[in-house]
């Protein structure tokens, strides 16, 4: 699977949260909850995952593309994400 996303995104996420989107590729999908974003028209399907990297829950957002991914967001998951998370598993 391919991973994109935007650099420039990436380094702020690095800066703000200490968190690359490289680290993506580690992500547990296997485990993972998926909704669709649809607070608002975004032009494409924005997915949302929660789901293990390492022993902790984080929160990605993304879009699906012809080989992989693009990453829009990546971060821990908050305490309204692990609850949510816990009520479906």
């Amino acid at each position: 699977m391919e991973i994109t996303y935007d650099w420039a995104k990436n380094a702020q996420n690095i800066l703000e949260r200490n968190l690359s989107f490289d680290r993506v590729v580690d992500f547990d999908f296997e485990t993972a909850n998926f909704t669709i974003d649809k607070r608002k028209d975004y032009g494409e399907i924005r997915r949302c995952a929660i789901g293990y990297l390492g022993s902790r829950l984080h929160s990605l957002v993304f879009t699906e593309t012809p080989k992989g991914i693009r990453v829009i967001s990546f971060r821990k998951a908050n305490k309204r994400e692990l609850a949510i998370y816990e009520q479906k598993n």
